[in-house]
């Protein structure tokens, strides 16, 4: 459980950061824009560390978990709504929108696999 929460804190910080380290160039690269990078930047970075925090308890609380699987979920779908309604990625934004979108869905099974394997335990 905790190696699933602390590989999706890691990663989706290391994205946020690199998102607003290099918002220009990567906004131009996938079609995004340095705006929406910046913001999407900080948003990672602070989901990062929640996610992080969830991650350093002895034992995550259930409920903390299934939360970060639904925004994981979230994500997911909200990514790839937001490839067709409102960005204009180029070449390729259309490869890493997607891309990332299925690196948030496998952090969310391994996680609701952590989850069902720790219920099976206790119970």
């Amino acid at each position: 459980m905790r190696g699933a929460l602390t590989l999706d804190a890691l990663v989706t910080g290391g994205n946020g950061l690199a998102y607003l380290a290099f918002s220009g160039p990567l906004g131009e690269l996938l079609g995004a824009g340095r705006t929406t990078l910046v913001e999407v930047g900080l948003l990672l970075l602070g989901y990062a560390l929640a996610v992080g925090a969830l991650a350093a308890r002895r034992q995550p609380p259930g409920p903390g978990v299934r939360a970060v699987i639904g925004v994981n979920l979230a994500w997911v779908v909200l990514s790839l709504v937001a490839m067709e309604a409102w960005l204009e990625p180029t070449t390729a934004g259309f490869v890493w929108i997607p891309v990332q979108a299925a690196a948030v869905a496998l952090f969310a099974v391994l996680q609701f696999t952590a989850l069902r394997r720790r219920a099976r335990q206790q119970g």
